[in-house]
């Protein structure tokens, strides 16, 4: 059938027809056979809807698929939050940010273990900004993964992305950390058992005592917070019964995994009790031991806040006790040849050999505080005189001991208590060959009795050609 209006533009003829002869239909001339115009062979699903035709070189677009990698990490992010029941705006926005940092030139280049890593990364910054209570903890044991290896992938994807998440705190993980434990009558024996909400208000201010001894600050919080419910469960009903319980044996009882820095972090907290126990009036001054320190616990968190004040006061007291002054140096203090008020006042009101308490029930009084500020600051004029001692003076007293110094705080930053030994850079010794080699040292070279033979030999006729000139 001839078409009206085309020209062909080989020839110019108007006799155009339709050639319907292959599957694709074509526009030919019928006197020199050209194509004038190439048939449509397929169309999108859009445009059949549409009813309107694509080109064939339009319908070759193909789109970007994403990689097999990104899909595995899409469902390894949605898999976690499924698993940590997020809602599903938190689910979106960890979507979000791991395409973001994927695409990111900062990710490209890394190995899969970090590809992998970094879908939790994602989640637990989400959590963090949303305020959900996850520690990184629980994703690595939801990875399997190293925890230093999830550390320096999170760090490097926050500051890549700019992202504000701050870190939980420790208090809000307790709750969901405490519902993990299996002490319920349905689980355990009832003598065992214990309810969820008591052994969370007990744990809580184990682990306000804790942050106030430096226990938390820049820890993990997964040990502590094992060790802070173990030491609440124990101390909730301490018979004979839990008191046997070991923290292996009650991680296992609650069907928890059992870190591995929790025993120390146990051990720890159950020093800190004792130093408080010590303080209790009624114990009349008995060894307080960590084996019956369960005990006492209760007691310990009801008047926390007054041991550790006299706590706090007892160790400055023996360190005061501690630092003997020599006899020149008495003369030399402010105030020795006029007795001072405070100092007097302490001598008469208290007998020989007591040295001054803190009340134990209520704030203390104005004039304790005001002697103790006095004791504090002759024993802080004493450590000042001590190092500017001169020659004459005995060695014990121009230097603090050694040992003096550690005892400064009753409780100390872990950064403080276990200070990292720097490494010292040993300085190299350029070596050009025209040194100087000393006699000892040649000495040391010689071992043989050829060796000293020839070496006495050679050294006498160097002597006897320097006296020949």
């Amino acid at each position: 059938m001839a078409t009206v209006g085309l020209k062909c533009p080989d020839c110019g003829s108007l006799d155009i027809v339709d050639d319907e002869h292959y599957s694709q239909p074509q526009l030919v001339c019928a006197d020199c056979g050209a194509v004038v115009s190439e048939g449509l062979l397929t169309t999108t699903r859009s445009e059949e809807t549409q009813g309107t035709d694509v080109r064939y070189t339009n319908s070759t677009e193909v789109d970007k698929k994403p990689c097999r990698n990104l899909i595995n990490g899409i469902h390894r992010v949605r898999a976690l939050c499924r698993i940590l029941r997020l809602t599903f705006l938190m689910e979106e926005t960890a979507e979000t940010h791991f395409k973001q940092a994927y695409e990111h030139p900062n990710f490209i280049r890394v190995s899969l273990q970090k590809k992998e890593v970094l879908a939790g990364c994602c989640v637990l910054a989400t959590c963090r900004q949303h305020s959900w209570p996850i520690a990184m903890g629980t994703i690595c044991c939801l990875l399997e993964a190293n925890p230093r290896l999830i550390g320096v992938v999170y760090q490097e994807m926050v500051k890549t992305l700019k992202i504000e998440a701050p870190p939980t705190s420790i208090i809000d993980l307790l709750e969901t950390h405490c519902q993990a434990y299996k002490l319920s009558p349905q689980h355990v024996h009832e003598e065992l058992s214990e309810s969820s909400k008591d052994l969370t208000k007990r744990a809580a201010v184990l682990l306000e005592l804790a942050a106030d001894a430096w226990l938390v600050t820049g820890r993990q919080p997964v040990p502590i917070l094992t060790a802070s419910i173990f030491l609440a469960w124990q101390s909730l009903k301490p018979t004979q019964a839990r008191l046997k319980y070991t923290l292996a044996r009650f991680c296992q009882m609650a069907k928890v995994t059992k870190s591995s820095i929790a025993p120390k972090r146990v051990t720890e907290l159950k020093e800190v009790l004792c130093k408080l126990g010590q303080e209790l009036p009624w114990l009349r001054g008995d060894e307080v031991t960590p084996q019956t320190v369960i005990q006492m616990v209760d007691d310990i968190l009801n008047h926390r806040l007054t041991l550790l004040r006299r706590a706090l006061s007892s160790h400055e007291e023996a360190l005061a006790s501690e630092s003997v002054l020599p006899p020149s140096l008495e003369d030399s203090l402010p105030g020795s040849h006029t007795n001072t008020p405070c100092l007097e006042g302490a001598a008469s009101s208290q007998t020989p050999g007591q040295t001054p308490k803190e009340p134990f029930v209520g704030e203390p009084d104005t004039g304790n505080v005001q002697q103790q500020g006095d004791v504090d600051l002759t024993y802080a004029v004493v450590m000042e005189v001590l190092p500017h001692t001169g020659p004459g003076t005995d060695s014990q007293y121009s230097q603090p001991s050694a040992l003096n110094s550690g005892k400064r705080s009753l409780f100390e930053p872990p950064s403080v208590r276990y200070a990292k030994i720097r490494r010292v850079q040993v300085p190299v010794v350029e070596v050009t060959g025209d040194e100087e080699i000393s006699d000892s040292e040649i000495d040391s070279y010689i071992r043989t009795p050829q060796e000293i033979r020839d070496y006495v030999e050679a050294k006498e006729a160097l002597a006897s050609s320097d006296d020949e000139f």
